[in-house]
């Protein structure tokens, strides 16, 4: 066993451990290199779940309204079940990219491998529906929401899509890729109550999962990303985890419960975030958001072409007792040239800490205390 799997079975027994990655794309080919790199932590946890970024399919239909991401190969999905994956969120801004095709062949992927689901679907109740996993005899919920656009990613009751909170400009706009959200609606609120009650008859343990926030951006938060956050743990969540951003984001507590507002890229991998290719509208997107977010890629990271911070990343833990309480903290994650994700233990485990603190000050976010534990890092 690892020390990582010891030291959990010494101080945790009977507990569940739950892991969450952030954004992934395994657009290359070798999806189980990509992923080893934190796959055994993955699979020494007891749940583990990530976001599944983009679609797995044969279509080569292209949404309109948003830099559109090329599907991955389906057999890839294989690679996520290998790695240890139990569960994925969809509900995200390139889930529906490929079209109907595109989420249908996913879905279908994911459930052919065993590995549960949230987030998008057939139509809106379908992307709405929690994912349950069962553990011990107790089950978590997993719900799953986009909150940044395109508008055409959204599913509806005759539609396929991604479930969805709408958050808005400041004169009341919809989403869309370039918006300055500001705040979330009331219905947004309801869909948080509706749906999260609904998981709380089916489960012990909820998790909601928001794509959201501000990409390539160090440190930043939105003005809507905290009370939304609250108001999924206000209606009854456990846990909420965020993703999109590319880059970490800062952890907090709200009523006691964790909120990690943004994860880093849990493993992506891609040729479509590069100038030097063939896709006019995701040539231009490579250059454009260099002007936009002021960073210049690092050279080094050819598939991995992010603000040269991104390289520190995390996994969430949540260790789930006998007794209901839960224990939150993290697993520090390095992302080594040219874009594969590592644990990232001892002094570089110390390292990713000190800036997930440090970010999470720059952001205003109260004061974090993450004392090391092993390899991992407790939220205390």
């Amino acid at each position: 066993m690892s020390p990582i799997v010891d030291d959990i079975v010494n101080e945790a027994d009977g507990a569940v451990e739950i892991l969450l990655a952030g954004d992934l794309i395994l657009d290359l080919p070798d999806p189980d290199h990509w992923l080893s790199g934190i796959a055994p932590a993955l699979r020494a946890a007891d749940i583990a779940i990530g976001h599944l970024e983009v679609p797995h399919t044969t279509s080569r239909e292209e949404l309109q309204g948003d830099v559109p991401a090329p599907g991955a190969d389906p057999a890839h999905l294989a690679a996520l079940a290998r790695a240890g994956f139990d569960a994925v969120s969809l509900a995200g801004n390139h889930m529906a990219d490929c079209g109907p095709q595109g989420i249908a062949e996913t879905v279908a992927g994911l459930d052919w491998l065993g590995i549960a689901h949230a987030g998008a679907g057939a139509d809106l109740a379908a992307a709405r529906a929690p994912a349950l996993i069962e553990r011990g005899g107790r089950r978590v919920a997993l719900l799953s929401y986009n909150c940044v656009g395109p508008v055409g990613s959204r599913a509806a009751a005759d539609h396929p899509g991604c479930a969805w909170l709408e958050v808005v400009t400041a004169d009341g706009g919809p989403a869309s890729p370039a918006a300055d959200l500001v705040r979330h609606t009331e219905a947004a609120e309801a869909i948080l109550r509706e749906d999260i009650a609904r998981a709380r008859g089916e489960a012990d343990l909820v998790i909601v999962a928001l794509h959201k926030g501000i990409v390539h951006r160090p440190a930043v938060l939105a003005p809507y990303e905290r009370p939304l956050a609250w108001a999924a743990i206000d209606a009854g969540a456990d846990a909420v985890v965020g993703h999109h951003a590319h880059i970490a984001r800062g952890i907090e507590r709200h009523r006691g419960k964790p909120i990690f507002h943004g994860l880093g890229n849990g493993c992506v991998v891609t040729r479509a975030l590069s100038p030097d290719q063939s896709h006019p509208a995701r040539r231009e997107w490579a250059e454009k958001r260099k002007r936009l977010f002021g960073f210049e890629p690092d050279p080094a990271y050819p598939f991995a072409p992010f603000h040269p911070e991104a390289v520190n990343a995390m996994l969430a833990r949540l260790v789930w007792h006998a007794d209901g309480s839960v224990e939150a903290g993290i697993v520090p994650v390095h992302v080594e040239p040219p874009g594969r994700p590592v644990l990232a233990q001892g002094e570089r485990g110390d390292a990713v800490a000190d800036y997930v603190r440090r970010i999470g000050a720059t952001a205003g976010l109260p004061a974090l205390d993450l004392t090391r534990r092993g390899d991992r890092r407790v939220l205390a």
